[in-house]
């Protein structure tokens, strides 16, 4: 089982969280500066500990080096990635 889901990461935010829906795109805030790989660092940890799976288990399967990007998430429902972004199980 593998959820997906498109999002749109703000760097340098105060504080780690999921900001809303933009479209077919999820916001997430993260407090994290976008240098050298730490937000994509901070959003693979923002989801895994969100979702209780281990980070090997958060992939980004596309856009790295973007704010644009879609996640995979290994072991987790789509249902379920879609009830933690919408705020209904944190």
């Amino acid at each position: 089982m593998k959820a997906r889901a498109a999002i749109k990461v703000q760097p340098r935010s105060s504080a780690d969280r999921v900001a809303g829906q933009l479209g077919e795109e999820w916001k997430i805030l993260l407090s994290a500066p976008a240098v050298e790989g730490k937000a994509n660092r901070a959003c693979v940890e923002f989801f895994a500990q969100g979702l209780k799976v281990p980070r090997s288990a958060v992939r980004i399967a596309a856009g790295e080096t973007s704010r644009h990007k879609r996640i995979e998430i290994e072991g987790v429902s789509q249902e379920t990635l879609d009830r933690f972004l919408r705020g209904e199980n944190r």
